[in-house]
């Protein structure tokens, strides 16, 4: 869909609806695009209004704000729409980076284009993007799975929905609940990589890459860790002794492709050796 609702050069006026991306830890992160359309929208949607009031604070912006979040959307949607159908610009910001990425934001962006109102993006940090660089894990295949479920039934349920196919898969959780994640996660996936990023451009940032059972081992000796976490799952290193999935795998493939396809895609994904994935591929035949 193409959106006219860039700036126009002469006369500086923004219209529509702006995504920006905001740092994620460091101020000075932010895009010089994102401080330009926080300088001349007519409004700021945002989850806290103290925190980004910190952020324009510091790079000298007086706009006004609008508290937009799980909460009140419901309430305060109509408001906004209302607003840009008037010819009004709004900027949407989350706490910290990429917004509508697990926040209330894609059901604004819906309303907006069932409405015919433009809108556009000012890319920047994005947390799951951050830590996947940063983790040492395959990049070629991921899988943003959002905020971990809180009981541990429902936690284990929701790991056992993820194949080896989806690659790395990427997780928010709390410091709190870390540990019983780590461990719901070597029940599914026994001795798998993993990675834990914590305040992720800040002054204590920490990236610990490292197998499942060494991971909760170093969490069980020093407790949770302080801020917000980050976990990734290598789902492609599941146990060269697991023929079960291997099998499941492998059924999936060649029931679109041939041999041959079949087994480079699941010697990749699996980082299984391609003899053995041949070998067992031929069996399934």
């Amino acid at each position: 869909m193409s959106q006219g609702n860039d700036l126009d050069k002469k006369s500086k006026h923004f219209t529509g609806l702006y995504l920006v991306a905001t740092p994620i830890g460091t101020l000075a992160d932010i895009t010089l695009h994102a401080l330009e359309v926080l300088k001349n929208v007519d409004v700021i949607a945002c989850e806290d209004t103290r925190v980004t009031q910190k952020l324009l604070h510091h790079y000298g912006i007086d706009i006004k704000l609008f508290s937009y979040h799980d909460h009140n959307a419901p309430k305060v949607r109509p408001k906004l729409l209302q607003m840009l159908a008037e010819g009004q610009s709004i900027a949407l910001v989350s706490d910290a980076g990429t917004p509508l990425i697990a926040d209330p934001g894609y059901q604004l962006v819906k309303a907006c284009y069932a409405k015919c109102i433009p809108v556009t993006s000012a890319p920047g940090a994005c947390s799951p993007i951050v830590a996947l660089t940063l983790s040492g894990l395959s990049t070629n295949r991921f899988c943003f799975a959002g905020f971990i479920p809180t009981k541990s039934q429902a936690r284990q349920s929701f790991f056992e929905q993820f194949n080896p196919h989806h690659g790395t898969l990427i997780f928010f959780e709390t410091a709190k609940r870390l540990l019983a994640s780590l461990q719901g996660m070597q029940n599914v996936w026994p001795n798998t990589q993993a990675c834990v990023a914590r305040e992720l451009t800040k002054k204590f940032e920490e990236v610990r890459t490292d197998t499942l059972p060494d991971l909760i081992q170093h969490y069980e000796r020093v407790g949770a860790p302080r801020g917000e976490v980050i976990v990734l799952v290598d789902s492609r290193t599941f146990p060269q002794s697991d023929n079960n999935r291997l099998d499941e795998l492998l059924a999936i493939v060649l029931k679109e492709t041939t041999v041959r396809d079949g087994v480079n895609l699941v010697a990749d994904i699996s980082g299984l050796p391609r003899r053995e994935v041949y070998q067992r591929a031929l069996q399934i035949r």
